[in-house]
């Protein structure tokens, strides 16, 4: 199923969080700093990285357009977050979910749990997309020193 929206902006990374509450592709044993260079991050997703992600999710996602239209009334895709972990050497996310009121606004617990299954693998792709295709793997500014 293809979801046919308009883009949304990307996400503003709102700054340090506690790292226990990402999601990363490959979660470390131990966090080892807060360097988590959103700037660069931001850089990314402004640069192309949200859209290219945008796009590759949308074309794969069972997310209906009035799901959508429901995600960007909660304002959800500017609570995503995303991070660095040099540890691990990948990109970490933050999916948001979707406030406890919804049930007001007419989604019962199956409509809450299929957009945050959604909302979780847009943020996965994006994180995916920012590690293949933007993140140079042999460059010093995320931590690479191929000696």
């Amino acid at each position: 199923m293809t979801l046919d929206v308009e883009i949304p902006d990307p996400p503003t990374l709102s700054g340090p969080q506690d790292p226990g509450d990402y999601d990363a592709v490959d979660e470390p044993e131990e966090w080892t700093g807060d360097d988590t260079r959103r700037e660069a991050l931001s850089d990314f997703l402004e640069a192309g990285a949200w859209e290219d992600a945008f796009d590759e999710w949308a074309a794969d996602t069972y997310m209906a357009e009035d799901e959508f239209q429901t995600v960007l009334e909660f304002g959800l895709i500017e609570e995503f977050d995303f991070y660095w972990n040099q540890s691990a050497e990948d990109v970490g996310y933050r999916a948001p979910t979707v406030p406890d009121d919804a049930a007001h606004d007419g989604l019962d617990e199956d409509d809450v749990e299929d957009i945050e299954e959604e909302l979780d693998s847009l943020g996965r792709t994006v994180s995916e997309v920012l590690e293949n295709d933007y993140i140079l793997r042999n460059g010093s500014e995320f931590g690479y020193t191929w000696e």
